[in-house]
């Protein structure tokens, strides 16, 4: 009987492998279906990042006060962002989202996003007066 994984002598030990006719279906299980949760500091980050993309590293750590680089790389294992492009002057990475986020949070656009405070610099339309939100 021909299995869904194989077994592979590796380095010195053995490992388990799905097979490459399973491949996607595994990939896909392990992306969307994966039912661990975000952390503060990672729903936080990919806040920044979906709001504000393309944007670097750097950026998104001055904007949240502190070291993003394990988050990103979470956010990245995940398939929630991906890198975009480089900054032309410093060569920083940029990340974006991808439309695996959309489709988590089950939106066809990133402009279906709720509008953020006015007190932030992107945010000024996103209410009409004071505490009711548009």
């Amino acid at each position: 009987m021909r299995r869904g994984f194989e077994l592979r002598e590796v380095a010195g030990g053995w490992r388990f492998y799905v097979r490459s006719e399973w491949d996607s279906l595994v990939a896909d299980f392990v992306l969307t279906q994966n039912p661990s949760r975000l952390s503060q500091a990672a729903l936080e980050t990919l806040s920044v990042i979906a709001y504000k993309q393309p944007i670097s590293r750097g950026a998104v750590a001055s904007i949240r006060a502190v070291n993003v680089d394990s988050v990103v790389r979470t956010l990245l294992s995940r398939g929630l962002i991906t890198e975009v492009s480089t900054q032309a002057e410093t060569g920083a990475i940029l990340y974006g989202t991808t439309d695996l986020l959309l489709t988590q949070l089950g939106i066809n656009s990133l402009e279906e996003l709720p509008k953020i405070s006015p007190l932030l610099p992107d945010g000024s339309d996103g209410f009409d007066e004071i505490g009711a939100v548009r």
